[in-house]
């Protein structure tokens, strides 16, 4: 039994480590390639909706990092229903997903996904735009609105291959405890689930089915790629696919805190209407998955061919991947209360401040400066890195919302500024 599992999870990663590896080099390209401004500058009042959603469907965006993305469109004077479509259809896909999709669930099953998306993206945003509140009904009321005329300041990206090679890191390094927790949940299904112990909940037409994957999916935190070869696993174990796609349509687009955040920034009426798109969209796409594509994506989730060599150093390059992200995690975690007790020890016994180089900032004075591009944990946990890495620093805390650092240490502002532009992000 315990060799047939690991079996099952070496199986899997040769199936998902190539597509994955190639969508996070698409999501590389398409940073380094688009202004810095891009996002902003084309998602702007109700016209909005159809633009945000389409430029949503691709970037590799999970729930995690596409709240302060929505957040900073608002702040520039988009509408709420640009924000909710966005909010709604971008978690839902990406390049990375579609593509370890179509390799477990097959091509019909991945654009018949992205089609959902994009459907209810569109619809969600219109239907919050029918009815927009204004800025002092929302949770945004406090926080300053652009002008949606007025032209965006200049802004640079780094377009190194450095920059690109960051920036697909990132993308993986935001998804491995996910992607792990996927890869041996499904191989657990896949070897310990008898393959007709599911089969039953199809023969109401999968309602059922769909009903309980969306309870299970709406509050909990799902990855759009790392729980694709779960939900290929239940699939292959008797699951309706229709059910299947409800759970990668609503797992990705929602979960507690991105509710909690929802209704915060947009307010209780865009929640609503986010809410209850992703419940009625996800369950009749559902349905009519079921009726359209009957036994689309039943395939066996694993295959008895053998497979490539690409394939092969695929599946080797992401597990040393994976081991590295979760030694640089166990680092910070050691790093984080050793650097914070410096840091008070430090402010304490100090009978004078020390000067920074150029006359910056003293030991004693905190250093805040204004990010711009941090998406989700992992781009915070990479601008972190590089600062607590600066000799001279003695603590730093960087946040997503608002994004900003906050740097105590023998380091000029000037100092931290480079440090921060050197991991991708810019300093403002």
């Amino acid at each position: 039994m315990v060799a047939a599992y690991f079996q099952s999870v070496w199986e899997i990663l040769l199936e998902l480590a190539p597509w994955l590896l190639l969508g996070a080099a698409a999501a590389g390209a398409l940073h380094v390639l688009l202004p810095a401004d891009f996002v902003q500058r084309h998602l702007r009042g109700r016209r909005g909706v159809a633009k945000s959603v389409l430029l949503g469907v691709p970037l590799p965006l999970c729930s995690c990092g596409v709240i302060p993305v929505g957040l900073g469109m608002k702040q520039a004077g988009a509408s709420d229903g640009a924000a909710v479509g966005f909010l709604i259809a971008t978690p839902q896909t990406g390049v990375d997903s579609v593509l370890v999709t179509s390799s477990f669930l097959g091509w019909p099953f991945a654009i018949f996904k992205v089609f959902a998306a994009l459907a209810t993206g569109l619809v969600g945003g219109w239907l919050a735009d029918a009815g927009e509140e204004s800025s002092a009904g929302s949770g945004l009321s406090s926080l300053p609105v652009v002008d949606p005329h007025a032209t965006p300041a200049p802004s640079t990206r780094n377009r190194s291959w450095r920059a690109f090679a960051d920036h697909a890191l990132m993308i993986l390094e935001s998804i491995w405890k996910w992607l792990v927790f996927g890869v041996l949940a499904s191989a657990a299904i896949t070897t310990l689930l008898p393959e007709t112990a599911l089969a039953g909940l199809g023969r109401y037409g999968g309602l059922p089915a769909m009903l309980a994957a969306l309870a299970v999916s709406l509050p909990l935190y799902v990855c759009a790629t790392a729980s694709v070869p779960m939900a290929a696993a239940l699939v292959a174990a008797g699951l309706p696919t229709g059910a299947a796609l409800v759970f990668l349509m609503a797992g990705p687009a929602t979960n507690v805190a991105t509710i909690g955040a929802v209704a915060k920034t947009l307010g209780r009426r865009a929640l609503t209407v986010y809410l209850a798109t992703i419940i009625v969209g996800s369950v009749a796409f559902g349905l009519l998955f079921n009726w359209l594509l009957t036994g689309v994506g039943e395939q066996s989730l694993l295959h008895e061919h053998g497979h490539p060599w690409w394939a092969v150093a695929s599946a080797v390059a992401l597990l040393a991947l994976t081991a590295y992200f979760a030694l640089q995690e166990a680092r910070r975690r050691l790093a984080g209360p050793r650097a914070a007790a410096a840091g008070e020890c430090r402010s304490c016994t100090d009978d004078a401040p020390a000067s920074s180089a150029d006359g910056g900032a003293s030991d004693a004075d905190a250093i805040q400066v204004a990010i711009d591009g941090m998406h989700c944990q992992s781009c915070v946990n990479r601008v972190t890195d590089a600062l607590q890495a600066e000799p001279g620093v003695a603590a730093v805390s960087v946040s997503l919302d608002p994004q900003h650092a906050t740097v105590r240490g023998n380091v000029s502002h000037q100092r931290v500024r480079e440090i921060i532009e050197s991991t991708g992000f810019a300093a403002k």
